[in-house]
């Protein structure tokens, strides 16, 4: 049995799955916020309590926000801030009494669609993760790719592909520079691109739902995200050629995106066509803690 943990802000959830990727067992409870030794405790008890009701003991994989960093096997660039230093695979092997693999929510959420979700049977995934912030993972044959940095697929932190002179310096972006992809790409880079060009403050899935009602700058608003996606993108694939882009995160259910983004691609790529496969994600919002706890594959 695989047990899966996803250790968000305010929701830790747990999931335990049989060897073909059955549920057996689902929790939620609320993040001890701010609280490292309450998490540990938390996650603790969530895996006790799946245990308990499936009568079987778990490898456990736990998908976060940030990454360990290779350098100093602590916490780095988590937004649940009281993670960050810590080492909290270590503290949770000696918590659980075994060890535990840890990954960056992106990396699970790819690991997910990978594994048997919209791109089951690929050989090559990036599995993008589009809401409050732009991140990525990558699985090549069934397995993650980390890179020695533990950075692989963060490419919202690149520039903005090909820029049109009026998206120069770009925005700031948190992590110190100006024009990353995540600037433009992710749900509250497209809220400040409209309320930069038409003075108004809505949220992404507002200004959507007033492109469908027919509001012509919320429209050019979407058609300006569309492309600077398809930039990002099609920077990746130049690198990359994945087989399949899974698209996650709140951004993913825009339905405009499937059929906007493929013929976008094809200007800026270095080919004569487009083969890679562009797919919502079949798991959506249960990718995550899925693919935690697919960490532990057919190794385990």
């Amino acid at each position: 049995m695989r047990i899966g943990i996803d250790l968000g802000g305010s929701k830790i959830e747990a999931i335990a799955l049989d060897a073909v990727g059955v549920t057996l067992a689902r929790r939620r409870i609320d993040t001890p916020r701010d609280d490292y030794p309450g998490t540990l405790a938390a996650i603790a008890a969530l895996v006790a309590a799946v245990e308990s009701e499936t009568g079987r003991r778990g490898t456990v994989g736990v998908g976060t926000p940030g990454s360990l960093s290779p350098f100093t096997g602590r916490m780095r660039n988590a937004n649940s801030t009281w993670l960050n230093g810590r080492p909290l695979d270590r503290d949770l092997a000696a918590a659980l009494g075994r060890p535990v693999r840890i990954a960056n929510d992106a990396d699970c959420f790819a690991l997910s669609e990978a594994i048997d979700g919209a791109a089951a049977g690929a050989g090559s995934v990036f599995g993008v993760i589009i809401g409050t912030g732009t991140g990525a993972g990558i699985v090549v044959q069934g397995r993650l790719l980390a890179g020695p940095n533990a950075i692989a697929g963060e490419w919202g932190h690149n520039p903005l592909p090909w820029p049109q002179s009026e998206e120069l310096p770009g925005p700031p972006c948190y992590c110190g520079k100006h024009g990353c992809i995540e600037t433009f790409a992710s749900g509250p880079g497209l809220a400040a691109d409209f309320a930069r060009v038409s003075g108004r403050r809505l949220t992404a899935v507002e200004i959507a739902a007033a492109a469908e009602a027919g509001d012509p700058e919320a429209r050019a608003t979407l058609a300006r995200h569309a492309d600077r996606l398809a930039r990002g993108l099609a920077s990746v694939i130049n690198i990359l050629d994945p087989e399949v882009i899974v698209l996650g995160g709140g951004l993913s259910n825009l339905a405009h995106l499937y059929q906007a983004l493929p013929p976008l691609l094809g200007r800026w790529l270095f080919s004569d066509g487009v083969a890679t496969r562009l797919v919502p994600p079949l798991h959506g919002d249960s990718s995550g803690v899925r693919g935690a706890a697919w960490l532990w594959g057919a190794d385990s």
